[in-house]
């Protein structure tokens, strides 16, 4: 649905606009205005409708990924990724719709490496800054923020052409502090991007929120430290887990301003369903705490917890119609993925272990 009206617009659009530019790296497209938030949700019919998809593993310590069947929950695939100056090191993973593209960042040689969404081979790779980490690319699919915490820049790339349409500089003053860029995420309809500032050296944390199209700083605000984030499309917040504060901050996404703050030990990884109804997070101790915790973003507050069955549970994807959570265990020896039931939008409850490459990081759902 959210496809096809994005295409009627832009067909609309050069029909009364015929000088218009393109789409394109010099051009990046920011989604029609008229979009409102359930037009970027798939409806539990539209789900229903579409073939069952995977779930995509990097294995960090192994140079591949790993692909899983949500039908049967079992391995179909482990790719390598090409060989680069050193061995690979796959972080994290943003699939893109429109063009069926499966974008991992390989840390190891500063490099992004474009897989086949239906096949995996091999499409492109494309050129990075140095500390390649999260990455993550807004609804319209106009752009793919990839952070360098090394470099300490955050590389734009237009996921259409897959060519790099800017580097984007964090803000002096808090690098000048030993700040260091670390996850990223952009608003639905793309005018927005926030990265987190974290390291040991500044007194807080912090996120910076960028304007997408002239990649100038518009706001910032303090948080936690060793801050994540999450966001959903049906509400106008910003979901952080802290890990180093035992907290979530929820802000509103426009003002920075701050709308509640949850306790949770060491929360650390971020999961948001298409609909929204719930935001899941991992306690990331590894002292015998950890576990998933529920929070009801209609309340925010927390409707519970599980136990996970191995330690350091890390990055969270939920299918779409949000019914099942996959959880990768990280960890240089780690291999496994463990998968849960939400009920629709409640407690996870355990179902079963995959057995994947070695220390399982980034993970992602692809049709």
């Amino acid at each position: 649905m959210k496809w096809f009206l994005l295409f009627s617009l832009s067909l609309l659009a050069l029909t009364l606009f015929p000088g218009c530019p393109p789409p394109g790296p010099e051009y990046p497209y920011r989604g029609a205005t008229t979009v409102g938030p359930d037009d970027l949700s798939i409806t539990a019919d539209e789900s229903a409708s579409l073939p069952d998809g995977r779930i995509v593993v990097t294995n960090r310590s192994s140079g591949s990924i790993s692909v899983i069947s949500t039908t049967t929950n079992t391995v179909i695939g482990t790719y390598d990724l090409p060989q680069g100056g050193l061995t690979p090191e796959p972080m994290y993973i943003a699939w893109i719709r429109s063009t069926n593209r499966v974008f991992v960042g390989d840390r190891a040689n500063d490099r992004v490496v474009v897989f086949n969404g239906t096949d995996f081979s091999l499409v492109t790779t494309i050129p990075a800054g140095d500390g390649v980490f999260h990455m993550w690319a807004d609804e319209t699919e106009g752009q793919l923020w990839v952070v360098n915490d090394i470099d300490k820049t955050a590389t734009v790339i237009h996921p259409g052409s897959m060519s790099v349409i800017t580097t984007v500089p964090m803000p002096a003053d808090l690098i000048a502090l030993g700040g260091i860029p670390h996850d990223v995420i952009l608003e639905p309809r793309g005018r927005l991007a926030f990265v987190t500032i974290i390291g040991a050296a500044l007194d807080s944390h912090y996120v910076v929120q960028f304007r997408t199209g002239d990649f100038q700083e518009q706001n910032r605000a303090v948080v936690g430290r060793d801050a994540h984030l999450s966001l959903t499309p049906r509400s106008d917040y910003l979901y952080l887990p802290c890990q180093g504060s035992n907290v979530v901050k929820v802000l509103h996404r426009k003002s920075l301003a701050p709308v509640a703050s949850i306790d949770i030990p060491a929360a650390h990884g971020a999961g948001m369903p298409r609909n929204g109804r719930t935001f899941y997070t991992s306690n990331f101790s590894g002292l015998g705490t950890d576990g998933l915790y529920a929070i009801d973003i209609a309340t925010n507050a927390v409707l519970g917890s599980t136990d996970t069955p191995f330690a350091v549970p890390h990055n969270i994807v939920l299918t779409p119609d949000g019914e099942r959570l996959y959880l990768t265990h990280s960890g240089a020896t780690s291999n496994t993925v463990t998968v849960y039931a939400t009920n629709g939008g409640g407690v996870p409850v355990y179902l079963q272990t995959i057995e994947v490459g070695l220390n399982p990081f980034g993970v992602a759902f692809v049709r």
